[in-house]
């Protein structure tokens, strides 16, 4: 039997580095692992420096490159745009991207602000365009294995959220001045970058976030310039941030962010506690949950660890065999497969947005750090997260 060929969908990703092999690497893998409704096409890189952008592209099978990321938008053969550039940059290219009728991935942090935020899914909405915002946590089996718990209510009503997402990157004073430390570039430090990760888990897991209080925490302030030998820089965003929460449902919630973590090289985790049971994951172990249930009797009542490598999971039958976990990556497969299907599923006629996290997830998560950092500068008071 002949094989019966697929759509074909062209993608342009704007970004070459960290983001750009993550993303790419996503969309080659699709099809090798998953049968989503089009074939993606990597069909142009975009970037500034031509040497390593051709260097990138082959590596990962672009077939073109272009550095004037508005001629890749007004491209005719360009289906789909990839941002996976620095925040600050997000904002005109997804919005030229929703303008010129491309559907739109995007890297988180969103936006570099609540306006830009407000304005991307403005756009977004008005060309009636696919939107999806990139937080690839929620694509990982054992988060959707515990949201699947929570919505079974296997852990009653909830009481408390604690979240924390650690670094250890800027532990070294010696560490040079990126756009990461800089407000223009990055809107704050690790609350608006990694803060954005946990928020967006708490609103998945949990529900909306009402009001929040902040606290932040500068432990180096001036660092090398990279762009300067021999001279320091301001570092212009806190160094670590914590946040106490009040969710919509009534449950209390903390998180803390930091670049200052000693030896947490990446640990993203939250902890869940409800009136029937309990809940815990951490990316750095990212195939387990554990799970506390009241249920259980008293003589063996205790958190279990579920591997959630079983074909029942979501996404796992895709991969391997039971037992045999995945990684940091496959969440990037995850994302692309679903948004392929998204793009199928908006020709078909989808009114809604067919995928989540979206830019209405996006303004969001944009509104609690809003607010937290307008918190951060009253004193630590709790303020009230704006409304759409």
């Amino acid at each position: 039997m002949a094989e019966v060929k697929k759509e074909r969908l062209n993608i342009a990703i704007l970004g070459h580095r960290f983001m750009g092999r993550a993303h790419s690497n996503g969309w080659a893998q699709t099809t090798k692992f998953f049968d989503p409704a089009f074939e993606p096409v990597l069909k142009v890189a975009c970037g500034r420096d031509e040497a390593d952008l051709r260097a990138f592209a082959g590596r990962w099978g672009w077939e073109e490159i272009e550095t004037d990321w508005r001629r890749v938008i007004e491209r005719d053969d360009i289906d789909a745009v990839d941002i996976s550039l620095p925040t600050f940059l997000h904002a005109e290219t997804a919005i030229a991207a929703a303008e010129a009728g491309k559907h739109v991935f995007c890297e988180k942090p969103f936006a570099i602000d609540l306006a830009e935020a407000e304005a991307m899914l403005a756009a977004a909405e008005k060309a009636g365009v696919v939107h999806y915002l990139n937080h690839n946590y929620r694509r990982c089996p054992a988060v959707v294995l515990a949201r699947r718990l929570i919505d079974a209510g296997e852990i009653g009503e909830i009481h408390h959220w604690r979240g924390a997402y650690q670094q250890s990157w800027l532990v070294n004073p010696d560490h040079p001045i990126d756009w990461k430390l800089r407000k223009a570039t990055a809107a704050a430090g690790p609350l608006w970058d990694l803060g954005s990760h946990a928020i967006d888990l708490a609103h998945y897991l949990v529900g909306d976030i009402d009001a929040i209080g902040c606290r932040m925490k500068n432990f180096i302030t001036e660092r090398p310039l990279a762009d300067a030998p021999g001279k320091r820089g301001e570092v212009e965003v806190e160094c670590a941030a914590l946040m106490t929460t009040e969710f919509a449902n009534g449950a209390l919630g903390s998180i803390e962010t930091t670049r200052y973590a000693t030896g947490r090289r990446n640990r993203h985790t939250f902890e869940i506690y409800g009136g029937e049971g309990a809940l815990a994951w951490d990316m750095e172990d990212m195939n387990r949950l554990q799970f506390f249930s009241q249920k259980d009797p008293e003589h063996a009542r205790g958190f279990r660890d579920i591997l959630a490598t079983e074909r029942c999971h979501d996404y796992v039958k895709n991969w391997w065999p039971p037992g045999h976990i995945i990684g940091y990556e496959h969440g990037f497969v995850h994302a692309a497969a679903d948004f392929l299907d998204a793009v199928a599923a908006k020709r078909a006629g989808a009114a809604e947005n067919p995928i989540t996290p979206d830019f209405r997830d996006g303004v969001r998560i944009a509104r609690v750090l809003d607010a937290a950092l307008v918190s951060a500068g009253s004193e630590s008071r709790f303020v009230a997260v704006a409304k759409g």
